[in-house]
């Protein structure tokens, strides 16, 4: 199995994909009202800077809403009916004018993908562990000074309409199936095990500007809803962690990124992809034979491929996909996969 991914520097409200193209998004935009990405914004539009000058939050903050408002379009142009889009966003907390508040993040894109069609999906609530020995803003022990701490984010998902993208029993999901006690983690509403990217970029303020998500983020969800061969889009592309995950999950990807500086980033982090990938698939098996220890003599259905039960019939075609060896032509990266085995 090979796998392709596309990279493009260049502003994903303006992308070259066709329609109906892309079978899951995942992403997460630089946060409105995160002073980090201010300038970002303000370059894009000059009233986002005078709003932000004369401390006129409200304006700023819809402001650099409407400027991704063109990415939430061609986002809801390129995904297939049925496919999925999970937007990773925190909300802000702001003192603008002398007066300290929250901006609602999430609620201005849970609204506006709405309004491009999009079907909410009961979303995900991330809790990023913190190292804070106070949780609470603000001074003094007397209400009503201080405010709790923001220590979440949030995991927004939609699909493109009402059907789903595949009939029951459609092949290609089998293979590409997740352990039973995976399925009961990975799809909890709250996310508590997942810790912020370490990131060994050398490369400056790189590491600070790319505010890149954690790897396991993207990989748990682009196995939780895509399939092997699928297409993955990350149109805030940032270092690439999207398409790294991909390629350890046999998916294809394409990214859009304004910053050319991240694409060298990207290529130092592939020359790891190979380790990693046999690290994350090992793990994935130890925690299943852990599973089975616990659970010895309860597990009715035999793996087709490795030399263990498993819970439901549905996990007996579960195959894990090694890869190999990551090559550059351009700005394609390609992946190629070998069946994993003991």
């Amino acid at each position: 199995m090979e796998t392709e991914h596309e990279i493009h520097v260049g502003d994903a409200s303006d992308c070259a994909l066709p329609d109906d193209s892309i079978d899951l998004v995942v992403t997460s935009p630089p946060y409105p009202m995160i002073e980090m990405w201010d300038d970002l914004f303000s370059g894009l539009n000059p009233d986002i800077a005078s709003a932000l000058e004369r401390e006129d939050g409200d304006t700023a903050f819809e402001l650099m809403h409407d400027e991704l408002d063109g990415v939430w379009s061609e986002l809801a142009r390129v995904l297939k009916p049925g496919g999925i889009a999970v937007v990773n966003v925190g909300d802000a907390t702001r003192k603008v004018d002398g007066t300290f508040q929250l901006f609602p993040n999430h609620s201005q894109i849970l609204q506006r993908l709405r309004t491009q069609g999009l079907r909410p999906l009961p979303d995900i609530l991330w809790r990023k562990p913190s190292n804070r020995l106070t949780k609470f803003m603000g001074s003094g022990m007397l209400p009503p000074n201080a405010y709790t701490a923001l220590e979440h984010e949030y995991l927004l998902v939609f699909r493109n309409g009402d059907s789903r993208r595949f009939e029951p029993g459609a092949d290609r999901r089998y293979e590409a199936a997740y352990f039973w006690e995976e399925r009961n983690d990975w799809f909890s509403d709250l996310w508590t095990a997942v810790r912020g990217e370490i990131q060994e970029l050398d490369h400056g303020d790189l590491r600070e500007r790319s505010a890149a998500f954690p790897f396991e983020l993207p990989y748990r969800l682009i196995s939780m809803f895509s399939v092997y061969g699928d297409t993955v889009l990350d149109p805030f592309w940032g270092t690439g962690t999207t398409s790294i995950a991909a390629m350890v999950a046999g998916r294809n990807s394409v990214g859009y990124e304004l910053e050319s500086d991240f694409t060298a980033v990207f290529e130092e982090r592939t020359e790891q992809v190979a380790g990693l990938s046999h690290d994350v698939i090992q793990r994935r098996l130890d925690d299943h034979r852990e599973f089975v220890a616990e659970h010895d003599g309860a597990l009715a259905y035999n793996s087709d491929h490795y030399d263990f039960p498993v819970k439901t019939a549905q996990e007996r075609e579960l195959q894990f996909y090694e890869v190999a060896d990551v090559t550059r032509d351009g700005n394609r990266f390609f992946a190629a996969h070998e069946p994993y085995s003991e």
